[in-house]
């Protein structure tokens, strides 16, 4: 999977283009992707990411970074012996890419603020 183009509420990723919030995961994407409370990211969130295994979790907080993602989230899934990297969404897409073909990575990206 490569992220060829984001913007504010626009993702391309291997051809097909998406308006709501994603999931990478090594073989599909999850495009419908929402959080509980909106921009607060709990463990809840991310519980079918988690239950896939990653080595690495990229979350992408938005265009300008509006969603929160508290110590209890991070600790939760750092417990799990996953590594964590929390970075603007369009910081968090080049992270990804880099990645790209690692299959232990997986990313979940907010698109809008």
């Amino acid at each position: 999977m490569k992220v060829e183009h984001y913007s504010f509420g626009k993702i391309i990723i291997d051809g097909k283009t998406y308006t709501s919030d994603v999931i990478i995961y090594p073989e599909r994407v999850d495009s419908s992707w929402w959080r509980e409370k909106g921009h607060y990211l709990q463990i809840i969130d991310l519980s079918d990411a988690v239950n896939a295994g990653p080595e690495i979790l990229i979350i992408g907080t938005g265009y300008f970074g509006k969603m929160t993602v508290p110590k209890e989230t991070l600790s939760h899934l750092e417990s799990k012996g996953i590594e964590v990297h929390v970075e603007h969404t369009k910081k968090a897409v080049e992270l990804f890419n880099t990645f790209q073909n690692d299959k232990g990575v997986i990313a979940a990206l907010h698109l809008t603020c």
